[in-house]
């Protein structure tokens, strides 16, 4: 069997990839060595933004692009993306007052042109006093909008569309080698099979250059690695709106309503040497909970850390000296001496998706043909609703037997989709723990490609944090069932 495309990579954008060209007809092979979205994808800080920091380094270009897909993608996904209230104080500030509006301004208009349906920015006044509240003191500051996403479970949406069209996606298989033999790559996987495709897509991420190494394939893009750590504390605030804070070293840092009870704290920049580096350090930790110490009058320290996750960043290299200027952006090198081998430098949540389109344009005349974009309009799985309270409110009325909570979170986590999951389900039986029941676990295993407990309680949901360690035992026997 011959493959049109292996994608190596089965974070965001090797799984957006794969999505792309399932859908414009193309035979998609892709292969991940650990789970899907098991590195930096599920390391994010969960935001579809269009990156108003960015703006500092001039990157006007990926401000308006990462504007125009946020909306997109929230009326693609409304299940996984909703709309968040960022409240921005102007406290512990090294820039003027002037500036942050200035910036905010031109943060409404690169929006223009994407029929946005998010509030304008706009300045904190005496009736805010549901933002002000929690903070230490009193403080101007700005009002802006951005959303909110479940970053593994976006990548989980974009392979299972994938699936539906014909992709084959595997997991726990490793590319450990390929060769060039006339038209075609011959790929040797860590499952015992040597296949065929007609084009090789790098996108391992944080690994994309030792992929490169592999294939002994000499390019002229560098990357860096910057790891990007986060904590979750009990929740600092009441509210469903969340904060960003600026920080004396010019850094900015979020505090983002998590999972109902907690707060994420979020992020660092700090240059690492390899992708295994990903661990949030005893340094990191104490530089965030003093981050947002400057700021509310609740204190923290790294004794109340419930939770923590770090991702590496792999951002192309643009020379810029210190880890937080270095471009968000992305790169796509084509190397077409012989069959053609696309690598994926950089790139970021919001972006995939036009990422994806690019890296079809790019790759799809080497492969013999031209492409046309097929995922612009496109819902993801489970995301064809057009109001979502009303969804959550029919969820509640027709499976009364999930419990408010619950059909609350399941509506978030499958859209639509749950009405496969539970056709002909009167009863989910025994809640194994945190709402978790055997019908929800082989869901996942059979359809999302959940093979072990941390796949099913870190990944594609957050029960973990809800729940004892007793309950992975539970997970675990249950995958291993029938």
């Amino acid at each position: 069997m011959t493959y049109d495309l292996l994608i190596v990579g089965g974070g965001i954008n090797g799984c957006a990839i794969a999505r792309e060209a399932s859908l414009l007809g193309l035979k998609v092979l892709l292969v991940e060595k650990d789970d899907l979205a098991s590195h930096t994808s599920s390391a994010s800080t969960k935001l579809i933004h269009g990156g108003l920091r960015y703006l500092e380094t001039y990157e006007f270009r990926l401000v308006r692009e990462a504007l125009h897909e946020r909306e997109r993608l929230l009326e693609a996904a409304p299940h996984l993306i909703r709309p968040l209230t960022f409240v921005l104080p102007h406290a512990h500030a090294l820039r003027p007052w002037w500036m942050v509006r200035l910036g905010l301004y031109l943060y409404d208009a690169l929006a223009i042109g994407s029929n946005s349906t998010l509030p304008r920015s706009r300045d904190l006044t005496a009736r805010d006093q549901a933002f002000t509240a929690p903070l230490a003191g009193t403080h101007r500051g700005f009002v802006y909008s951005d959303c909110r996403v479940d970053d593994a479970r976006l990548t989980l949406a974009n392979a299972v569309d994938a699936a539906a069209h014909g992709a084959e996606i595997a997991t726990r298989t490793e590319l450990l080698g390929a060769r060039r033999e006339g038209e075609i790559w011959h790929a040797e996987l860590s499952d015992g099979r040597t296949v065929e495709t007609r084009g090789l897509v790098n996108a391992a991420g944080p690994w994309v250059r030792n992929l490169l190494d592999t294939l002994a394939i000499a390019n002229h893009s560098q990357i860096r690695l910057v790891k990007g750590s986060h904590i979750v504390v009990p929740k600092l605030f009441d509210g469903d709106h969340a904060y960003i804070l600026q920080q004396p070293d010019g850094r900015i840092v979020f505090a983002i309503p998590y999972e109902g009870g907690f707060t994420e704290i979020g992020t660092t920049d700090i240059q690492v040497e390899c992708p295994e580096d990903a661990v949030c350090s005893e340094e990191e930790k104490t530089y965030l909970c003093a981050a947002v110490n400057r700021y509310f009058a609740r204190q923290v320290a790294p004794a109340d850390i419930v939770w923590s996750w770090s991702g590496v960043r792999p951002l192309h290299d643009d020379g810029a000296a210190k880890a937080q200027a270095v471009t968000r952006d992305y790169v796509l090198e084509l190397d077409d001496k012989g069959p053609p081998l696309l690598s994926i430098f950089g790139g970021k949540i919001t972006t995939a998706r036009a990422l994806a389109e690019e890296a079809l344009a790019k790759i799809g005349p080497a492969l013999g043909g031209e492409v046309e974009p097929v995922t612009r309009a496109r819902p993801f799985p489970g995301g064809t609703i057009a109001d979502f309270d009303r969804f959550v409110a029919q969820t509640k009325a027709r499976w009364p037997f999930l419990g408010d909570a619950r059909a609350e979170r399941m509506a978030h986590a499958y859209g639509c989709c749950l009405a496969d999951m539970l056709r002909d389900v009167t009863d989910l039986g025994e809640d194994l723990g945190a709402g978790l029941t055997a019908t929800e676990i082989r869901w996942m295993r059979d359809h999302e490609w959940a093979r072990t407990a941390e796949d099913v309680l870190w990944r594609r949901s957050k029960l973990g944090l809800h729940a004892g360690p007793e309950l992975a035992s539970e997970v675990e026997m249950v995958l291993k069932g029938p």
